[in-house]
């Protein structure tokens, strides 16, 4: 009988727990710092003994393609290298894969964006090498997601939305700002040129809001947002009191105000204390219906996406979030 020779390999119990890691990297994230910082952040994550396979997005909505495909070819760790937008693509691959339980697979996010307003929730350093250190701990919570319908050239859609979306004012100037950006544009000043250039045209429009089958305001909108998350547009605080694990969504309402009361308030929205404001009113809903006349955009996770009416429903405890190592959930 023929001998037969098999080599074993022996592993320790820690390397056989050490997760494959799925890298999407967004090259174009900030201004092209995804691909420049990508030689630094690779090398922290191979000294840090981390298991890993690199993508880059060629395109837009690129990240949401490659998501589905990693978790379909047996991936559960996934880590978004880009800004919100890159965040959120990722997202939305997690939800439209079929293969496993949402909550199955850990997100974790190196951030190379230029708001990067998600990650300030989660206590994630935009260090590389504290952001590479928490998916060595792999310390996680699981966070509500919204699921959020409206109308693009008269079709019907839906996106999940991990953080918050904007509506009325907010919307039209991250419309702006991402055509500058999709125009090849780069840099911090676009998101102001946006937002200068919207102050001095925009105008209120009419809107009609159900908060849990109740209506909630019936009336002129200057600009809104509903968030899981609190941060937005670079820092600011549009939903301060929202939590992300909290079974319900945020709603801020700024009824429609003279320009003048608008400048003298601004600073409000960073100091998270933009409800001492009287034309700002806020509730808090499982489900959110929004009418417009006329019909107004919407932006999502930085996103800009589609125009109303608009539909929020919550996904309760449905996204598992890869923290930073040294945070601790709000109570």
């Amino acid at each position: 009988m023929p001998v037969v020779f098999v080599n074993f390999v022996f592993k320790s119990y820690k390397q056989m727990e050490e997760p494959r890691w799925m890298v999407i990297v967004n090259p174009k994230a900030g201004s092209g710092r995804g691909l420049k910082d990508w030689p630094a952040i690779s090398n922290r994550m191979y000294a840090s003994g981390l298991n890993f396979t690199c993508l880059f997005t060629e395109h837009k909505y690129h990240a949401i393609e490659l998501t589905v495909k990693a978790i379909n070819d047996g991936f559960r760790h996934i880590v978004a290298i880009g800004g919100d937008g890159t965040v959120h693509e990722v997202v939305n691959g997690i939800f439209i894969q079929k293969a496993v339980p949402t909550t199955d697979i850990y997100l974790a996010v190196i951030p190379t964006g230029t708001g990067n307003d998600w990650i300030r929730m989660f206590g994630i350093s935009k260090t590389y090498s504290e952001a590479v250190e928490s998916l060595v701990e792999r310390k996680t919570v699981i966070q509500d997601v919204a699921k959020v319908g409206f109308y693009e050239t008269m079709v019907d859609h839906i996106r999940y939305m991990a953080n918050v979306a904007g509506l009325g004012y907010d919307a039209i100037v991250n419309l702006k700002y991402n055509k500058l950006k999709d125009n090849g544009k780069y840099g911090k000043w676009l998101y102001i040129r946006s937002t200068l250039s919207t102050f001095a045209t925009y105008r209120s429009k009419h809107f009609r809001i159900y908060a849990d089958g109740k209506l909630f305001y019936d009336g002129p909108v200057f600009s809104g947002a509903v968030g899981i998350g609190k941060y937005n547009g670079g820092g600011m605080k549009q939903t301060p009191q929202a939590k992300v694990d909290d079974g319900l969504m945020d709603l801020t309402i700024i009824r429609k105000m003279s320009k003048l009361k608008i400048i003298r308030n601004f600073r409000l929205l960073y100091s998270g204390s933009i409800y001492d404001v009287p034309d700002v009113l806020f509730t808090q809903a499982k489900r959110i219906e929004i009418e417009t006349n006329p019909s107004t955009r919407i932006e999502i996770d930085g996103e800009a996406v589609g125009e109303s009416p608009f539909t929020f429903e919550l996904v309760p405890g449905s996204i598992r979030v890869v923290i930073g190592p040294h945070f601790k959930i709000e109570e």
